[in-house]
């Protein structure tokens, strides 16, 4: 009988899940003959009304407080308030992923803002031959970072998390692929592929901002938590070059990119990298971004556990 239920459950959840999936796919197909900047404005906007009626809402200003004990109540909302509008325009923007990028090379006013230094690095790491690794954070639109490198034609391995649903997932992929470099979905195997590309020569991309479970130890905003270790490790074992990237959004629906020089990370006795060193200065890194633009990272997620208070 138990067994019956297991079976009618799953049907009912596979069910749900292409119900689900045919209805995200014609929504993606509907937003993308609306113009980018139309949707955005809309998106943003309506998401800025929402957003503080949901329980995210209450945890984003958890980890404000905890982060800015030196703002106002009212600071802290203004902040949320533009956390909700970006993660509008994200999604809204998604859809039109590979029509974004309109860098103005010789002149005019593009979506895309000149970075004349971000640029030169960038052409470095396509030209000098060697691997590089890249880190990244939810910050602005997270996804037109590999976008930039991309379009500037700096091979790439991109790490990414691949929707449950598996038509979703197709269609992202879709959109992805025809913009970005080779993505790797996140899985056992993952690390191993990565690995392979830098010896390659080629450059790995992968999001650090996240709460990882069998992360290490690291202070963030000044609060113990836990970070992915990655990065750290690769570059241990194929010693390469450390960057950081992210997109910084600008009103008028404008972006800017940003790409640091190779950032200073700790190394052993034996010359080697310090994995828990390594990972410190990448999240410290991204503190700093995240301290410059507040309103445009994601502080609705569990960044902080009560478990790790202690580490």
């Amino acid at each position: 009988m138990a067994r019956g239920r297991h079976r009618h459950s799953s049907r009912l959840r596979r069910i749900a899940d292409a119900a689900f999936g045919f209805l995200a796919v014609h929504a993606l197909r509907a937003i993308r003959l609306i113009d980018p900047d139309v949707m955005s404005n809309f998106c943003g906007g309506f998401m800025r009304r929402l957003g503080p009626w949901v329980p995210e809402h209450r945890l984003g200003r958890e980890n404000l407080v905890a982060a800015f004990p030196e703002k106002s109540a009212a600071e802290i909302e203004q902040i949320l308030r533009g956390v909700w509008d970006n993660l509008g325009r994200v999604g809204a923007e998604f859809a039109h992923i590979d029509r974004l990028w309109d860098y103005p090379r010789e002149h005019g006013r593009g979506r895309i803002m000149p970075s004349d230094e971000s640029e030169r690095i960038a052409i470095r790491l396509r030209d000098d031959g060697k691997p590089a690794l890249v880190f990244s954070a939810h910050l602005a639109n997270w996804e037109l970072a590999a976008v930039a490198a991309h379009s500037y034609g700096v091979e790439s391995h991109v790490l990414y998390r691949r929707p449950n649903v598996g038509v979703i997932s197709d269609a992202v992929i879709a959109l992805r692929e025809s913009c970005m470099g080779t993505l790797v979905p996140s899985s056992m195997q993952a690390p191993l592929k990565l690995a392979e590309a830098l010896q390659r020569g080629s450059h790995v991309a992968i999001l650090a901002d996240q709460y990882t479970v069998q992360g290490v130890p690291v202070t963030f905003f000044g609060r113990r938590t836990r970070a992915n270790s990655l990065i750290a490790r690769l570059a241990r074992n194929i010693d390469c070059p450390i960057h950081g990237i992210r997109m910084v959004r600008h009103p008028g629906n404008r972006f800017q990119l940003r790409l640091t020089e190779a950032i200073a990370v700790p190394r052993d006795a034996e010359g080697k990298i310090d994995i828990e060193g390594a990972t410190q200065a990448i999240t410290d890194v991204i503190e700093g971004w995240v301290r410059e633009h507040p309103e445009q990272w994601l502080w609705v997620h569990r960044r902080w556990r009560d478990e790790d208070k202690n580490l």
